[in-house]
């Protein structure tokens, strides 16, 4: 072959996907196959999250070249919209479809059109016959993941676990920080590093920032409050404290950064571009994590990943909700190399990371190294369990 047919073959799938059109965008529900249970959030007291295999939804966009992309569940009720805005265009103009969907079609947090933006990054890959991370610049190709918890538990119940995960090959966990008093905070995490020592790093998260407002379910804290944990924090190595303060309170959260060595991290419920780029003008977190399902999908978290590493920022992104959106975070995590760590919501054996990845045929798994490899297939380099489609 000459160096010219192998330059024409290289070139083909980018000149035939400059040629590629919508054709139509579905939302396809999902069979319910099992009812796992159900897991009181510690950052909603009161409440139940049901744990299911299969069950909700996903987006298709569909092209004129048989190509088509996979996306978390939207609202159908945003369809027509999307439509309007999608069909006929390029799925390679993300920032035209993110800015007139923005318009037209804003929806709810992880029910948006952040799953259509995903979806067409998915049409992206396999058009180019690349996975995502590659064409993002892909920094690394096995992420290390760290178990996310959900729920509130005794110390005893947090160390046994912790120290099973440990065992099983998982790096880190992230506990939560919700209990009436500082004391019984500190005691949980003091159980969990003598149960791992140094095996594993410990992430708290006190999820201050869930309400827009100045109220939330719960336990509120205070700046004194935020301080005091801080400080015993970092007397146990603690990797980061999430969330210690309201989500606008970025003048206290400045304030507390200044005063305490414990990194601080945040940013899953802020949606717009320009509130991260507050937080880094004024040394409001030392780690960004932006919620692509929140925000307008990995179009919206590529430019914080910039603007994070402009400032020398870490970024680990939100959990990305557990299935499709989560893969897409892992592509993102791979593509930056100021991002240490992967999100799974991971606290099992109820609410365990394998159930909402099981839509999938091909999903990432955890290894034995507490390490993800990431998909090598074009696009989000996942598929859709064909069995699971009831429609």
């Amino acid at each position: 072959m000459t160096r010219r047919s192998v330059m024409a073959a290289l070139a083909a799938p980018l000149a035939a996907a400059g040629r590629i059109r919508i054709t139509d965008v579905k939302v396809i529900p999902l069979k319910l196959v099992k009812e796992i249970g159900e897991v009181e959030p510690a950052w909603n007291p009161g409440t139940k999250t049901a744990i299911r295999i299969g069950g909700g939804s996903i987006v298709e966009v569909h092209t004129d070249q048989g190509i088509t992309g996979i996306g978390p569940g939207m609202d159908a009720a945003l369809l027509p919209a999307v439509k309007a805005q999608l069909v006929g265009k390029d799925p390679f103009d993300t920032e035209q479809h993110v800015a007139r969907l923005r318009y037209y079609a804003q929806g709810a947090s992880y029910r948006g059109p952040a799953s259509v933006d995903i979806a067409l990054w998915d049409i992206i890959g396999k058009a180019s016959n690349q996975p995502l991370y590659k064409l993002w610049g892909g920094a690394k190709d096995r992420v290390a993941a760290y178990a996310s918890m959900m729920k509130l538990s005794t110390p005893e119940e947090r160390a046994e676990l912790a120290a099973r995960l440990a065992a099983e090959g998982w790096k880190a966990i992230k506990l939560r920080l919700h209990h009436p008093t500082l004391k019984e905070d500190v005691r949980t995490v003091e159980a969990v590093r003598r149960a791992v020592g140094n095996r594993m790093e410990i992430m708290t998260d006190a999820n201050q920032a869930q309400s827009s407002g100045n109220w939330q379910p719960g336990v509120l804290w205070d700046y004194k409050r935020a301080l005091e944990t801080a400080r015993e924090l970092q007397r146990l190595n603690v990797y980061w404290l999430e969330e210690p303060l309201p989500r606008f309170a970025f003048d206290q959260l400045a304030e507390l950064n200044r005063a305490v060595e414990v990194p601080l991290a945040g940013g899953e419920n802020n949606r717009l571009t320009h509130e991260f780029r507050e937080m880094c003008e004024k040394g409001v977190y030392d780690i960004l994590q932006p919620e692509g399902m929140v925000m307008e999908g990995v179009t919206a978290l590529r430019k914080i990943g910039a603007l994070a590493e402009f400032y020398g920022k870490r970024i680990v992104p939100h959990h990305g909700g557990g299935d499709i959106g989560t893969v897409a975070h892992l592509h993102l995590v791979a593509s930056w190399a100021h991002a240490p760590y992967y999100e799974l919501l991971h606290d099992p054996p109820v609410a365990d990371y394998k159930h909402r990845f099981s839509i999938l045929k091909n999903p990432p798994v955890v290894g034995r190294d507490g390490m993800v490899a990431l998909p090598e297939g074009p696009g989000l380099g996942v598929e859709l369990d064909p069995a699971l489609r009831a429609s």
